[in-house]
C-alpha cells in the first residue's frame, strides 16, 4: 500500500483557495516542502487574484464547485492527475449565514448546507475511493468554535457547521480502519472578507425590526474588536492545520481550537469533555475499537 515519497512531502488538495484560510494554508504548506492543490469555483472574476497567487506559489489550481457533483468529480480528478496522488485533503470550502433565523426560507438555508455540509460529502465521495485503496490519508475539515454551540442570528450557519462535526465524527471511525487520519479544525472568528459575504435572508418583518436595526453595527463592532487581536489571523489558522497535517499517524488531536480571542478555551475544554462521553457511548455499543484505530486525543 502506497504513501507519498517523505523527501517530496505530502500532495494535499484544499477546497475554498480562494478564500482567506485556505489561501493562507496554501502558501504555508507549500513553504514547508508540500506540493498542493488549490480548488476555486472560477479562475475567473473575484477569484482571479488568488488564482494568479496560487500559480506564483507553484499551486495547481483546480476550478471546482462544491456544489455540483460532476465538478466535485472532475475536480478531484485533476489534482490527483496534477499531484501524482493523494494525501491530504482539506475540505475548506465554506459560506456564513447572518440575520433572524425565522426570516431564511428553506431555500437559503439549503444553500448555505449545500457548500457546508453537502459540498463536503461530494468531496469525500470523489476522493476516498483513491486514498482507501492506497490503505493511508489524512481528511481535514473547518469547522468552527460557532459549530459547537449556537448564538443569535448565525443560527444557519451554526447548525451547517453542526452537523458537519457529525458527519466528520463518523467519517473517522468508519475510515480509520483504512489508515485514514480525520481532525477537525475549529477557527474563531477572523477579520475576513469571508464576513462580508454571507447569505442574509431577503424577507423582512416589522416584528423583528429592533433586531434587524443591530445586526450591521453589531458585525461592524465584532470585526473591529477582531482586527485589535493581532494574532486573530488565518496565518494562526494555517499553522495550526499545517502542524497537525504534519504530526505522525495516531498522534493527531481529532478537534483542534484555532483562536487567540481567548472565547476558544471554553470549546477546548467542551471538546474534551465530548471525548470522554463519546468513548464511553463507544465501548458502551462494541465500538471502541473504532476510536482506538486512531490513538490520537477523541
Amino acid at each position: 500500500m502506497g504513501t507519498s515519497p517523505p523527501d517530496a512531502g505530502k500532495r494535499i488538495l484544499i477546497t475554498g483557495a480562494s478564500g482567506a484560510v485556505g489561501y493562507a494554508t496554501c502558501e504555508l504548506l507549500t513553504k514547508r516542502g508540500h506540493r498542493i492543490a488549490g480548488t476555486l469555483r472560477s479562475r475567473g472574476g473575484r477569484s482571479s487574484q488568488a488564482a494568479d497567487g496560487l500559480d506564483a506559489l507553484g499551486a495547481a489550481v483546480i476550478e471546482m464547485d462544491v456544489t455540483d457533483d460532476a465538478s466535485v468529480e472532475r475536480g478531484a480528478a485533476a489534482a490527483i492527475d496534477a499531484l501524482g496522488g493523494l494525501d491530504v485533503v482539506f475540505n475548506n470550502a465554506g459560506i456564513g449565514a447572518y440575520g433572524v433565523q425565522e426570516l431564511f426560507t428553506a431555500d437559503e438555508m439549503h444553500r448555505v448546507f449545500d457548500v457546508n455540509l453537502y459540498g463536503v460529502q461530494r468531496v469525500m465521495r470523489a476522493v476516498l475511493p483513491h486514498l482507501r485503496r492506497q490503505g493511508a490519508g489524512t481528511i481535514v475539515y473547518t469547522s468552527s468554535l460557532i459549530g459547537r454551540v449556537s448564538i443569535p442570528f448565525y443560527a444557519t450557519y451554526c447548525a451547517s457547521k453542526w452537523a458537519l462535526e457529525a458527519l466528520a465524527q463518523s467519517y473517522r471511525a468508519e475510515l480509520a480502519r483504512f489508515g485514514i487520519d480525520s481532525f477537525i479544525v475549529e477557527p474563531g472568528a477572523l477579520p475576513t472578507p469571508f464576513l462580508d459575504g454571507m447569505l442574509e435572508p431577503r424577507d423582512a418583518s416589522d416584528d423583528y425590526a429592533p433586531e434587524a436595526a443591530a445586526l450591521e453595527p453589531s458585525l461592524r463592532g465584532m470585526v473591529g474588536w477582531l482586527e485589535s487581536i493581532a494574532e486573530q489571523r488565518p496565518e494562526m489558522v494555517a499553522r495550526i492545520v499545517a502542524d497537525v497535517i504534519e504530526a505522525p499517524r495516531g498522534e493527531k488531536p481529532f478537534r483542534v481550537v484555532a483562536d487567540r480571542s481567548g472565547m476558544g478555551e471554553g470549546i477546548a475544554r467542551y471538546n474534551e469533555a465530548l471525548g470522554q462521553v463519546t468513548r464511553a457511548l463507544y465501548a458502551a455499543n462494541g465500538m471502541e475499537e473504532m476510536l482506538t484505530l486512531n490513538a490520537g486525543p477523541t
